[in-house]
């Protein structure tokens, strides 16, 4: 059994490491735009993170890593604004909201894309011309009404407009629905299942990525809504959310921008985590709506 010299064995060792250099090269400029950009995004992520563990005096100077860490900030923000208060009821805001967007979204995108009726077209474009209304043109007028129903200074005149539909959700369910074969509900039909039955056996069943999806679009458009909170809610702080406490926070503890990242680090965790864990699932549902108009 022959052996290799020590002199040979460190020129394979020196080659084998600018080989794997080479590769390591190769990939960074195969990929350097997506690098950049990936840099870009969690930059500022890094700066909340590092600001929200220095102390008031560090925080917002030149000195970008904190001296001393200090995980505390997180204690005294539940100390100085009710945040808990406002984590509930944000998390009440966006779970009803998207819970009802989909018990009245899910059967008119049903409808839209599977059904026959006279005026279904119709109807579609009235789907994508309420897409394209600014919301801004209604708002005086549901103001008026949610006042004369005396609802303002809470979270229903956001949350019950959701048992409507929402046009860009039935939109969306309805790309979907339209990729699933209809031999699948045919068959269903054949075996005797009504329409509510091909819908709720068939279909949602085969289309859990296009709900999941869209469900999580909605529970973050509500998670970081701050117009509609502030519209119905700013005179009782009882039912401010999430978006709402960190700007009346940021107001009342503007030197301390040390507890203010980390009460916005607080906020941003939830959705983070959220979009974590179902993130194959919600790429899926997206890429999915396009494939057939």
């Amino acid at each position: 059994m022959t052996t290799l010299a020590p002199s040979t064995r460190v020129v394979d060792g020196r080659a084998g490491r600018r080989a794997r250099n080479r590769r390591r090269l190769g990939w960074l400029a195969d990929h350097s735009v997506a690098v950049v950009l990936s840099l870009m995004f969690l930059a500022p992520f890094v700066f909340i993170f590092l600001q929200a563990f220095m102390t008031s005096d560090q925080a917002l100077t030149s000195e970008l890593w904190p001296q001393t860490w200090h995980p505390e900030n997180f204690v005294e923000v539940f100390q100085k604004a009710p945040m808990g208060t406002y984590l509930r009821n944000t998390l009440m805001y966006a779970g009803l909201a998207t819970v009802f967007m989909l018990l009245s979204s899910i059967p008119a995108a049903y409808a839209l894309a599977r059904l026959q009726f006279r005026g279904r077209r119709i109807a579609f474009v009235v789907v994508l011309m309420m897409m394209m209304l600014p919301p801004q043109v209604t708002q005086v007028p549901i103001y008026v009404m949610w006042t004369r129903l005396h609802m303002t200074g809470s979270l229903w005149p956001l949350i019950l407009p959701n048992l409507l539909g929402d046009a860009f959700s039935i939109f969306l369910l309805r790309q979907f629905f339209l990729t699933i074969p209809r031999e699948y509900a045919d068959a269903a039909r054949v075996d005797g299942c009504s329409e509510w039955g091909v819908l709720l056996r068939v279909i949602v069943p085969m289309a859990k990525p296009g709900i999941a999806a869209t469900a999580m679009f909605m529970f973050f458009f509500c998670w970081n809504d701050f117009y509609g909170p502030l519209l119905y809610t700013s005179e009782n702080p009882a039912n401010w959310t999430i978006s709402l406490g960190l700007a009346s926070f940021r107001n009342l503890y503007q030197v301390q921008w040390n507890l203010t990242m980390a009460a916005t680090l607080l906020a941003m965790l939830p959705v983070l985590v959220v979009f974590f864990f179902a993130q194959k699932v919600f790429v899926e549902g997206i890429t999915l709506t396009g494939v057939k108009g």
